[in-house]
């Protein structure tokens, strides 16, 4: 009996070794996994910081050489333009702190979540739209998910629902008498069964001082006075700014009796700068839309004056209820002798039109995109915090803007 029970004690004693040691091992793989996860985030955080740093795309997937001259990868300029000049192309600086996302590995999909204390998603907010959004990068596989539209209006002032990409399409019609100079654009909706759902069109007025172009939710009619009128599109003299607003009143021209709630709201702003490499270049391009609040809807700005408008206060820095967004800097690439941006296969020919939107902090987060793929077809994908109507006033004033002309 005695040796039975010193052979269980012996056995016991090394099942316990073992698994001290099995224990040992583990933690000893744990610590090395936290010090590649630490190293990988330290790196990835000293990339984001380097000015002009093109991110990889969000997939993380390594490419060869000859999937870079895919289509996905869409020239913004025609190779007419030399590789030789110099570039300091810069986007806008911001005065945002938002929180750069860190992911902790190259295929973690995990986005952050917003909580009840989380401040609205204004220019000062210190976490980026797409976590404020919880939405994963348009880059990354989108979920595949059918958008309802049952009351046009409606759907055309609604953010985009977090973490779906809303994909159109906007058709030139020039055809007909002053077609030419005047032509009409139709938004539709792409469906995942290739029917189109119309959504909004567009046409510029003829007699106005200012490009101006009136947007409605009724293809057939177009007129400022229509039930169908949802907003417009106004420029300066110049045809570098331009202010998207909603179909509430003039502040000029409302009576002092007038209720607040009916004055037109502003519901986004864009300033195009000089190219910086020519007329023919990449352009820069800012965009200023409202802030969110903490239930995920837009703040009503309203201005009675000059000094309460977006571009004001985008210019005088007074970014609390708005957010300054601006276009991706296109990337040279010497084998197609063009500036490129990769669109994911949504765009296919070459224009100065052809644009990225996103904001400063998160360059992967890709708000809108807009580009050219027949000679009057162009496709049109916006994402949360923007509104069908502003992703196609902001379209519109590509086509309108005088940088733009090819």
């Amino acid at each position: 009996m005695e040796g039975v029970s010193s052979h269980r004690t012996l056995s016991y004693s090394r099942w316990s070794y073992d698994s001290v040691l099995d224990d040992e091992g583990s933690n000893l793989r744990q610590q090395k996994l936290d010090r590649q996860r630490a190293l990988l985030e330290q790196k990835q955080k000293k990339k984001r910081q380097e000015p002009l740093m093109v991110q990889a795309n969000a997939d993380g997937r390594p490419r060869s050489r000859r999937a870079q001259h895919s289509e996905e990868q869409a020239p913004l300029v025609e190779s007419y333009l030399s590789s030789s000049g110099s570039t300091s192309y810069q986007g806008v600086s911001s005065s945002m702190s938002f929180d750069e996302e860190e992911d902790e590995d190259e295929n973690s999909s995990s986005s952050s979540q917003l909580n009840s204390n989380t401040r609205p998603s204004s220019a000062t907010s210190k976490k980026s739209i797409r976590e404020a959004a919880s939405a994963p990068s348009p880059a990354a596989p989108e979920p595949s998910v059918e958008v309802e539209v049952q009351d046009l209006e409606e759907f055309a002032l609604r953010p985009a629902p977090q973490g779906i990409t809303i994909k159109g399409r906007i058709t030139r019609d020039k055809k007909g008498m002053d077609r030419g100079m005047y032509p009409t654009y139709f938004l539709h909706l792409d469906r995942e069964d290739g029917k189109k759902v119309f959504l909004l069109a567009g046409r510029k007025r003829k007699k106005s001082k200012t490009s101006n172009y009136l947007i409605s939710v009724d293809p057939t009619d177009l007129s400022r006075g229509g039930d169908s009128y949802i907003g417009k599109l106004r420029s300066n003299l110049m045809g570098t700014k331009f202010t998207v607003y909603n179909n509430g009143v003039n502040p000029q021209k409302a009576s002092s009796t007038l209720e607040g709630g009916t004055l037109r709201q502003e519901l986004a702003a864009v300033c195009y700068e000089t190219n910086v490499l020519g007329f023919k270049g990449p352009r820069k391009m800012s965009v200023i839309v409202p802030g969110m609040n903490m239930v995920h809807e837009r703040v009503c700005i309203r201005p009675r004056n000059e000094h309460e408008t977006l571009l004001a206060r985008w210019q005088n820095k007074n970014t609390e209820t708005i957010i300054e967004l601006q276009n991706k800097t296109p990337v040279w690439n010497d084998d197609t002798q063009s500036y490129v941006l990769n669109f994911h296969g949504r765009v296919t020919q070459a224009s100065v039109k052809n644009f990225q939107i996103i904001h400063g902090n998160d360059p992967d987060y890709i708000v809108m995109q807009f580009g050219r793929v027949a000679e009057d077809v162009f496709t049109m994908d916006y994402n949360y915090p923007l509104c069908a109507l502003q992703a196609f006033a902001i379209a519109l004033s590509s086509f309108d803007s005088k940088l733009a002309c090819e």
